[in-house]
């Protein structure tokens, strides 16, 4: 047996890199019905509706995030990142470009800046909670100097369209979030790209020895990254009517939760994008129940802060139940 089917078959996949963990859900169901005895208005449509909105943009970026991670990677750049794809797709809104080439613009710009962070993490070696937050500083710090720190107001009546608009009652944004979402879905599992990024995160060096380019594929995974933070940056655009140099700020705080509590380890090689799914869920009903239950907004930060940490622990821990069996 060679290398490259020992990587694919080892432990850690066989254990449930791939497996949801049936707690998650179960914390969901928990979850959603406390809080639909807890608020008479967590159960409206309204209510439920307004937490898929809210879910849609970190729900896109996590998506990239997730692959990062699965490959034993990290991604701190997500919401400078979102806001500079916002801020350049509205800037040539406002300068008479047509919607395509805004659109298309920003996507390369999240793609120009996953790439200079898979250069500097596999080329130069960086490590990459370094690498990506001064990224992180340095392109929020450039789209408040470029902007003056002024925000521009999106008047595109189809751009606005696209965050406010609606097919047989469903919000387009929760639309483009479900077909992300099915279509990495579909991809992960069945194609080379997917087989690579659990190799990579679970045993780098046999996947070197498999024939596998990790440098390579390290600088695709963060091209991709860079993409759904710009597809989430232009989904806020387009939702709030406005791009902000200071949009996003501290999505990545929601982003790495929802990738973490959905299964996903911060030593690669285990998560699921399904899972992730879950995670966003579980942690966006948390949010809206806190709101709901009136709990000012700096608490709601401590919790979420906590929720993170407990979700670190559980995964140490059972790293650790594995490692030791």
């Amino acid at each position: 047996m060679n290398v490259l089917n020992w990587v694919m078959n080892s432990r850690i996949w066989g254990r449930g890199a791939t497996a949801l963990n049936p707690g998650l859900v179960l914390a969901v169901v928990v979850v959603f019905i406390a809080l639909s005895f807890i608020s008479p208005y967590f159960l409206t449509a309204t209510n439920l509706l307004n937490v898929a909105k809210a879910l849609v943009i970190v729900g896109i970026a996590a998506v990239g995030e997730t692959l990062v991670i699965i490959a034993g990677g990290f991604d701190l750049s997500i919401g400078s990142t979102m806001a500079a794809a916002g801020m350049l797709a509205a800037y040539m809104l406002d300068s008479g470009f047509g919607v395509a080439a805004a659109f298309c613009a920003a996507i390369g710009l999240g793609m120009s800046i996953g790439a200079t962070n898979g250069v500097l993490i596999s080329y130069f070696r960086i490590n990459p909670l370094i690498a990506t937050l001064a990224m992180l500083a340095i392109i929020r710090g450039l789209a408040f100097v470029i902007s003056n720190g002024r925000e521009i107001v999106i008047t595109n009546q189809t751009w606005l369209n696209l965050g406010t608009g609606k097919l047989a009652g469903i919000p387009y944004i929760v639309l483009i979030l479900v077909l992300v979402y099915l279509a990495f879905l579909l991809l992960l599992p069945r194609s080379t790209f997917g087989r690579y990024i659990y190799a990579i995160g679970s045993n780098a060096r046999a996947a070197r020895l498999a024939g596998i380019s990790t440098q390579r594929w390290r600088l695709l995974i963060y091209i991709t990254c860079g993409a759904t933070a710009a597809l989430a940056g232009l989904m806020l655009a387009a939702r709030t009517g406005n791009a902000r140099p200071a949009a996003a700020m501290g999505f990545e705080l929601d982003v790495i939760t929802a990738v973490i509590l959905g299964g996903a380890s911060l030593k690669g090689g285990r998560g699921t994008l399904l899972g992730t799914a879950i995670g966003l869920i579980l942690l966006f009903m948390i949010n809206n129940g806190l709101t709901l239950a009136q709990v000012p907004s700096f608490w709601q930060q401590v919790v979420k802060g906590g929720i993170l940490l407990a979700a670190v622990l559980y995964d140490e821990l059972r790293r650790g139940r594995v490692d030791d069996g």
